[in-house]
């Protein structure tokens, strides 16, 4: 299977954990990521203060915040095509994971 290879080469906080991303072909994504905001490196992004920090990083063209969270660009390119909702029902799995080893 071919990875697609797609660069995000510009973005904006549009609302509180949403961002309209630009890519290399013109093509441009609105994406809420509040519904995948679970794990390690994602659930630390819940703060919003830590999701604003988010930048583009010039040398691999996706996005990064300070605690290493980051996204693959073709995940993002395809978020509303599948790979958004796959991502949130992951979150959904992982969170529900941690609630049973709370108890």
């Amino acid at each position: 299977m071919k990875h697609l290879m797609v660069r995000i080469v510009d973005f904006e906080i549009v609302r509180p954990y949403t961002l309209r991303i630009t890519f290399d072909d013109g093509a441009i994504r609105v994406i809420n990521f509040a519904p995948v905001l679970e794990g390690f490196y994602f659930a630390p992004l819940r703060d919003i203060t830590l999701f604003n920090q988010v930048r583009l990083d010039s040398e691999v063209h996706t996005l990064v915040w300070p605690n290493g969270a980051d996204f693959d660009p073709a995940t993002l390119y395809n978020w509303d095509q599948g790979d958004g909702d796959e991502l949130a029902q992951r979150a959904a799995e992982w969170r529900h994971h941690v609630v049973e080893l709370a108890h």
